[in-house]
């Protein structure tokens, strides 16, 4: 299902044929539009409808779903009475409220719902310094990881967090396909995880998933000195379209972090394709990765 209307011509345009996740926060922004267009601070309108004061913040955030009746009520405050916009943004209500394949998992997940932000993603660009992102992992990797990690963990948990990423991969290879560019240190394919069979089996899945047309591989090595990105791994997600709509996403000991601010974005793009010319070609990568398996 699409529909495509705008507020007034040449402004935003509202698409429906979305997962749930993309559908929040493509509602969270055009709410956020209409209420500054209207002149109105999240203060005021926290007042007027004897709300949680945190309530507007968070659901321009996307943290929290809104139902139609709230969002028919905000257009009216904000003085939006064009029909076809509100049946629009009434319809992504509705349909942000449904239950994506990840929902199950919520038990296992991090904070946050990297997971649906993305299954709604067109294109993933993936930095790991550690260990291999998760999209490439085999289960025996995964497995190897979360019995260290989380070595306290019953077996179900382990278990169902397995299943959750290897559920994740499917998006490499069924429509729409995301399109994966992964930097990976050097030192994370040379890193024994599971022992020396589970490593060979490892570094195949690489091999077979980078000959995809819609994965790129590039490892940066040793040689390749400092660089911008040396505190941790990043994801950036980014959306067809709607590209405002782009996240970056930072994993840390001390907490996940997403930055949605379209500026800061921008400047962790720079710099991640600033490491790919620090990085070896595709090609060349799965040649040290083929040489690894050779040895």
């Amino acid at each position: 299902m699409q529909i495509d209307t705008t507020r007034k011509p040449g402004e935003a345009t509202v698409a429906v044929d979305e997962g749930p996740t993309l559908r929040r926060r493509r509602l969270a922004a055009e709410l956020k539009k209409c209420r500054e267009d209207a002149g109105l601070t999240q203060e005021f309108v926290s007042r007027h409808f004897e709300w949680h004061s945190a309530k507007v913040t968070r659901i321009e955030n996307a943290r929290v779903p809104v139902t139609p009746r709230d969002v028919s009520d905000l257009l009216s405050l904000y003085g939006v009475a064009d029909a076809t916009y509100r049946e629009a943004l009434l319809t992504l209500a509705r349909l942000a409220r449904q239950r994506g394949w990840w929902t199950d998992y919520k038990d296992v997940m991090r904070p946050g719902n990297f997971v649906g932000m993305e299954a709604d993603a067109s294109t993933a660009k993936v930095w790991e310094p550690i260990v291999l992102p998760g999209l490439l992992q085999t289960e025996a990797y995964m497995r190897a990881l979360m019995g260290t990690g989380r070595r306290n963990d019953p077996q179900q948990s382990i278990d169902r967090r397995v299943a959750l990423r290897l559920q994740r991969q499917e998006r490499l290879v069924t429509d729409p396909k995301l399109t994966l560019w992964a930097i990976i240190d050097e030192s994370v394919v040379r890193r024994t995880v599971g022992g020396e069979q589970v490593m060979r089996e490892q570094w195949q899945r690489i091999i077979t998933a980078a000959a995809m047309p819609n994965v790129n591989v590039q490892i940066l090595p040793f040689g390749a000195g400092e660089h911008a990105l040396m505190g941790g791994s990043m994801a950036l997600l980014e959306f067809d379209d709607v590209a405002h709509l782009d996240v970056v996403y930072l994993e840390g000991l001390a907490g996940d972090y997403y930055e949605e601010q379209p500026s800061e974005v921008t400047r962790y793009r720079d710099e991640f394709e600033r490491l790919s010319t620090k990085a070896l070609s595709h090609s060349s990568s799965v040649g040290m990765i083929q040489g690894l398996l050779d040895e």
